[in-house]
C-alpha cells in the first residue's frame, strides 16, 4: 500500500513537472515511477522510515525561505561592481548517520544558490559524515556550518526522529 501511495506521488510530480494532467501524461507517469521502482529495487527496504509530517513540512518551507533569501544574496553579489567574493570550499561534520538524510542534505545544498555539495567522506567515526560544500562566498565557513547545522540539518532529524 506504501508504494501505491510513492506511486501516485511520482505521478502527481511527473504531472507538475510536465504541465499536463492529462490521462495519456498521468498513465505515462505512473509508467515512469514504475520504472523507477523497478531500477531501484534493490534498495527499497522493508524498514519503515519514520516521518513527521508536519516537521516535513517545516523543512520544506525552510528550503523556500533558504533558497529565496540565497537567489537574492546571489543576485546582489553579481550585479555589484566589485564583487569581493571569497569562494571556497569547507568541510561539515553531520551527526546524520542514515544513507538518505545524508543524501537529502547534500541535495538541499546544492539546490541552494551560492552552495554546491562537492563531495561526502565517511570519517570512520560512528558512522559519521563529512560533506565538503563548495560556496560562493566563504569568507565565514564558521557561520555557514552553524547555518546548516541549526537550518537544514536539525529540520532534517526533526522530520525523520
Amino acid at each position: 500500500m506504501r508504494r501505491i501511495g510513492l506511486l501516485a506521488v511520482l505521478t502527481l510530480c511527473w504531472a507538475a513537472v510536465s504541465g499536463s494532467f492529462s490521462v495519456p501524461n498521468l498513465i505515462l507517469g505512473a509508467l515512469v515511477g514504475l520504472v523507477c521502482f523497478w531500477l531501484v529495487r534493490e534498495k527499497l527496504s522493508t524498514e519503515r522510515l519514520p516521518i513527521r509530517p508536519l516537521a516535513l513540512l517545516t523543512l520544506g518551507l525552510l528550503f523556500l525561505k533558504e533558497l529565496a533569501l540565497s537567489a537574492w544574496a546571489v543576485l546582489k553579489t553579481v550585479v555589484r561592481r566589485d564583487m569581493a567574493l571569497k569562494p571556497g570550499i569547507f568541510a561539515y561534520e553531520t551527526g546524520l548517520t542514515r544513507d538518505m538524510e545524508v543524501t537529502l542534505l547534500a541535495n538541499l545544498i546544492t539546490l541552494t544558490p551560492g552552495t554546491l555539495s562537492v563531495d561526502i567522506r565517511d570519517d570512520g567515526r560512528d558512522g559519521r559524515r563529512i560533506l565538503y560544500v563548495h560556496a560562493l562566498d566563504c569568507a565565514d565557513p564558521a557561520g555557514l556550518r552553524r547555518g546548516i547545522a541549526d537550518g537544514f540539518e536539525r529540520r532534517i532529524r526533526e522530520a525523520f526522529a
